[in-house]
């Protein structure tokens, strides 16, 4: 058998596009001729692969996986091209699949996590096999993955466009998923008045004493008035502060933790391809252009 060098297989990459170890699999398979590699990736439909990941990839689901001990948790958000393919059972199924495993390894980031091994191959060499069959540009954009000695618990809102996950000490799993609820439809961005910065809060008082100042309030009134607004702004921003979804009186999530004896670890929020340009389908543009051409 021919020696397959790491120059063939770069050779083959800017060839076909196709992964490294596609091409050195392909090499290997053919003894060396790059012609035959060629065709052997055309046929596995891993040369045109490539080819789809210039497209935007805006649209998927954030997949979600919680151990049955209640111990680790995963969030995960993959991108496709089109919420059809989102919606399908494959796509579902592989984001399912690859949170699972994000539990089972751990690994410390995407770049490590497209590299592990999943069924006998790098999930990497799965997303490539995916999108040679779907025919879509796929992408493995970001996960968080949480072990505790308390519990955590996830929820998925709309079929999974945003999801939630909680680390709690204390109470129990039903109230873990109510303050991810929470999360998902409050949208927190802290977890108490402790985590938001000072520069930010000042930021803040200073638009709060403009506003007031504005409204014609005395100097002596102002201070106060701040004082009340940035109570509001920590209601806002902060998830014990907030009034809890389901209660009918306004009861903050701080006092539903307190009858409970939990405590809020930590929390986090995806929702899907937030911060990702979506691509704009202009077609009456399209047919100028193809008419001019």
């Amino acid at each position: 058998m021919a020696e397959i060098k790491a120059s063939l297989v770069k050779e083959l990459r800017e060839m076909t596009g196709a992964g490294m170890m596609d091409c050195k699999k392909a090499l290997t398979e053919c003894d060396g001729d790059m012609d035959k590699a060629v065709d052997f990736l055309r046929e596995k439909g891993l040369a045109s692969a490539a080819k789809k990941s210039g497209r935007i990839a805006a649209e998927g689901i954030v997949g979600s996986y919680i151990s049955e001990d209640g111990k680790t948790g995963v969030i995960l958000e993959m991108n496709c091209e089109t919420d059809f393919v989102a919606k399908t059972d494959e796509f579902k199924e592989m984001v399912q699949a690859i949170a699972a495993h994000v539990a089972a390894t751990k690994p410390a980031d995407v770049e490590a996590l497209a590299a592990s091994e999943l069924n006998g191959q790098t999930v990497s060499a799965l997303v490539t096999e995916k999108i040679a069959k779907i025919g879509e540009n796929i992408s493995l954009r970001r996960f968080a993955c949480y072990e505790t000695d308390g519990i955590v618990a996830a929820y998925s809102h709309a079929g999974g466009k945003i999801v939630t996950m909680v680390e709690m000490k204390g109470g129990d799993a039903a109230l873990a998923k109510d303050i991810a609820m929470q999360v998902a439809a409050a949208n927190p961005a802290y977890l108490d008045r402790s985590q938001v910065p000072t520069a930010e809060l000042e930021h803040e008082k200073q638009i709060l004493t403009e506003q007031a100042r504005n409204e014609g309030k005395p100097d002596n009134i102002i201070e106060k008035m701040v004082v009340g607004r940035i109570e509001k702004y920590y209601k806002e921003v902060c998830l014990v502060d907030q009034a809890f979804i389901k209660s009918d009186d306004g009861e903050a999530i701080s006092k539903l933790l307190k009858k409970a004896n939990a405590e809020v670890v930590r929390f986090v929020r995806f929702e899907m391809g937030e911060g990702l340009e979506k691509k704009n389908e202009d077609f009456a543009a399209e047919v100028a252009a193809q008419i001019k051409g």
